[in-house]
């Protein structure tokens, strides 16, 4: 499903990963949720499916759901700002660096339109968002690329809002409101800040989550017969990343194979990384079927 369409490149996004993750999901569902949406790939993945009736995205990051909102329902208006952003650059200055810097003050000191936040993701290094201990947006510029170009940034808004508009729900509260109001006949994809990265100085994320009242809150969940999927670190070669969730919770783990690692590469090892799908109990059936296939596949590759 490498084919799904996306505004930009973000470091985190589950897009790769989708085509796996979707196989642990009902065909048909009344409403899917992503309490932690980022770009929402899932979201969009499912849509281009026609498998949800209605989306609920939210996330903490309140400029990155109004980008999403924004591309989604006005796409248009979206395409002409970051047009404007974007060609903004080669006037301002040779090398763009002062251009970039000038958008980031603007957006933390309070201009977070979608078309800053968007001009953002698209130069910063590896798409990857940071965080300062403030919430200031704090990653440095990729020097090696102009950023998507406006005609890409409007032909993959206008199919995400083809897929979307008027169905989606949109909110920028704790993901613990959203849960709350969840029905048994939703569907819940959570991607959490994971562990290993989510409470350090330099944050990819606006705040990482407490990993007991996250536990708690899957408990509730179970306690209300919702089911769920969650991502939530993994493991790169021999090395495991943060803390498994508990077994009363009663969650079957799979381990998804999201490619080599490029840290590894990068010192000349090769290892590859997974990342960890947990399935609520309600889901099990079908997730220990394809994980039965995954085995399968993976011993008939000499893995």
């Amino acid at each position: 499903m490498n084919n799904i369409p996306h505004l930009v490149q973000y470091q985190g996004s589950k897009r790769l990963l989708a085509s796996q993750i979707l196989k642990y999901m009902p065909n048909k569902i009344k409403n899917f949720i992503e309490p932690f949406c980022g770009m929402a790939a899932l979201t969009i993945a499912i849509a281009k499916q026609r498998r949800a009736e209605h989306y609920y995205l939210n996330d903490l990051n309140a400029p990155l759901v109004n980008l999403l909102k924004e591309a989604i329902e006005t796409p248009e208006q979206l395409y002409n700002d970051y047009n404007l952003v974007w060609n903004e650059q080669f006037s301002f200055s040779p090398d763009h660096i002062h251009h970039f810097y000038h958008i980031r003050r603007k957006f933390n000191d309070g201009d977070t339109c979608p078309a800053n936040m968007l001009y953002l993701l698209a130069r910063c290094v590896k798409g990857a968002v940071r965080y300062s201990s403030e919430g200031l947006f704090n990653q440095g510029m990729d020097k090696r690329r102009n950023g998507t170009k406006p005609d890409a940034i409007k032909q993959n808004a206008v199919m995400i809002s083809s897929l979307l508009k008027g169905r989606v729900t949109y909110s920028s509260v704790d993901y613990r409101e959203v849960l709350d109001v969840a029905q048994t006949d939703d569907i819940i994809y959570m991607d959490p800040p994971y562990q290993g990265v989510s409470n350090t100085r330099d944050c990819r994320y606006i705040a990482g989550i407490n990993y007991d009242d996250f536990v708690s809150s899957i408990d509730d969940l179970n306690k209300r017969g919702i089911n769920f999927l969650i991502s939530y670190d993994g493991k790169c070669g021999d090395t495991s990343y943060g803390r498994d969730l508990p077994d009363y919770l009663e969650c079957t783990k799979i381990l998804l194979k999201a490619g080599k690692s490029t840290q590894a590469t990068f010192l000349g090892e090769s290892k590859v990384t997974y990342e960890a799908l947990y399935i609520s109990r309600g889901l099990s059936n079908l997730a220990l079927q394809n994980q039965e296939s995954f085995l399968f596949e993976e011993m008939n590759n000499g893995c």
